[in-house]
């Protein structure tokens, strides 16, 4: 994977309040193991590979973005893919599961009282009975690992910045990013998808092993909820499509994307700051979302 790309944003808003905004352009890292996914999954699969797993065995709702980056990883490195799937089977399958199955993943749906367990060492061992010495990646791909690859979208920033942003699920790629940014100047913010995100902290302090003050969470642009939207966040993931030619979805960097602005406009960053804001892909769940929404997104 080369490095991806750092994009400057222009307009009117940035021109004025005189703030610099950048874009990391992760969802040009792969064509489908995309965005922060693949930061996630690389010592993931060299691990999983040096401990000579064939399969791999991943937890996710019916239109993840982990479960689609895992199956289309398992087809590209050559390893049998299983997803737990929360809920049941539902045909026809929607376009990430479609996909998933399409990448040779197999697709095993569980109740969502029965997903719950899915940290359970009980409900592990029997998986493993069902399908066999699996590799375990966790719901979101979030772990150790996972974030020490996450790290690594820092490494390729070789301009000064003051903040950097990215959205925020399980916390794995904003533990990365905080770890990156030791020793260069630099706050780092998150914008969690879930409505009540703080407590995200605690997970994400656990992920960091060590106690790191230049990062904060920002919880007001979940709209609602995971998965959650209102008009203005279509508008906004619209109107920004038409006038920077960069695509952003619903769930995670529309969010973040707009808490951006919506900062700007209220004088939340200084003049002059740099902000590098971090595409984490997700791409993927657009065709899933239009078929659900009537085609709202362009």
């Amino acid at each position: 994977m080369i490095p991806t790309p750092l994009e400057l944003i222009t307009n009117d808003l940035l021109a004025a309040k005189k703030i610099k905004l950048y874009i990391k352009r992760e969802d040009l890292n792969h064509p489908t193991i995309q965005g922060n996914k693949y930061r996630k999954l690389k010592y993931n699969l060299e691990t999983a590979k040096t401990e000579n797993k064939s399969i791999l065995l991943t937890f996710g709702g019916a239109f993840s973005n982990h479960i689609y980056a895992t199956a289309a990883a398992g087809k590209a490195f050559d390893f049998q893919t299983i997803g737990v799937i929360r809920g049941e089977r539902i045909e026809p399958l929607n376009p990430t599961l479609e996909f998933a199955e399409a990448n040779g993943m197999q697709l095993h749906f569980v109740s969502r009282s029965a997903y719950r367990d899915k940290e359970n060492a009980a409900f592990i061992e029997n998986l493993k009975t069902q399908f066999g010495d699996f590799y375990l990646l966790p719901e979101g791909g979030t772990n150790d690992l996972a974030v020490k690859g996450c790290t690594e979208i820092v490494d390729e920033i070789e301009i000064d910045f003051d903040v950097i942003c990215s959205a925020v699920g399980t916390g794995g790629t904003l533990a990365g990013l905080i770890l990156g940014t030791k020793g260069r100047r630099g706050e780092v913010f998150g914008f969690p998808a879930l409505k009540g995100g703080d407590f995200l902290k605690d997970d994400i302090e656990g992920l960091l092993k060590s106690e790191s003050e230049d990062w904060q969470l920002i919880t007001d642009y979940h709209f609602g909820g995971y998965a959650k939207f209102k008009p203005e966040l279509i508008d906004f993931i619209n109107d920004f499509k038409r006038s920077h030619n960069i695509q952003l979805e619903p769930i995670y960097t529309g969010k973040m994307f707009f808490g951006i602005f919506d900062l700007i406009k209220k004088d939340f960053f200084k003049p002059n700051t740099t902000i590098i804001a971090i595409h984490t892909g997700g791409l993927q769940g657009i065709d899933g979302f239009n078929k659900r929404f009537r085609n709202l997104l362009i």
